[in-house]
């Protein structure tokens, strides 16, 4: 054989080669390809939508979060306002009721200092009843005056 005729049939060979695989391997060669890279590409555009759903949810959260807490500061607020409010009438109610006490007691304290005049006046006036009817009973001396007088201002 010749080496040329050889080479021919090699090259004839190659050709068929090369149109059996173009025609028949490297469609669904490419095809595979092309649908990993597709799937790629779909796999990297989902990633970039999470990222930003994603940054869109951490904004919402702390917006949130920044609302609650402006929210959970009034409320203890209001709480902080209505707790100095209940104590500040308590305080009044309790200087209303020791005034009241207060007054109650004043009260009673000037009708025991005007019973204990009333009685005072009684014993002053017995006193005074009993000493006239020694002075009477006995006969009329200046000093046996001085001396009942005197037994008087020790009694009282």
């Amino acid at each position: 054989m010749n080496i040329n005729a050889t080479l021919f049939l090699q090259a004839i060979v190659f050709a068929v080669l090369v149109w059996f695989t173009m025609r028949f391997v490297w469609p669904p060669i490419t095809k595979a390809l092309d649908e990993r890279a597709q799937k790629i590409a779909d796999g990297l555009a989902a990633a970039d939508k999470a990222k930003a759903e994603l940054a869109n949810a951490n904004k919402k959260v702390d917006e949130q979060l920044a609302q609650t807490r402006g929210e959970t500061t009034r409320l203890l607020g209001d709480a902080e306002k209505r707790a100095v409010a209940i104590v500040e009438e308590a305080k009044k109610r309790a200087e209303d009721e020791g005034a009241k006490i207060v007054a109650a007691a004043k009260a009673e304290a000037e009708q025991q200092v005007v019973r204990a005049r009333e009685a005072l006046r009684e014993q002053v006036a017995a006193l005074a009843v009993k000493g006239a009817e020694q002075i009477l009973q006995r006969e009329v001396n200046a000093s046996v005056h001085a001396e009942l007088l005197g037994r008087l201002k020790t009694e009282l």
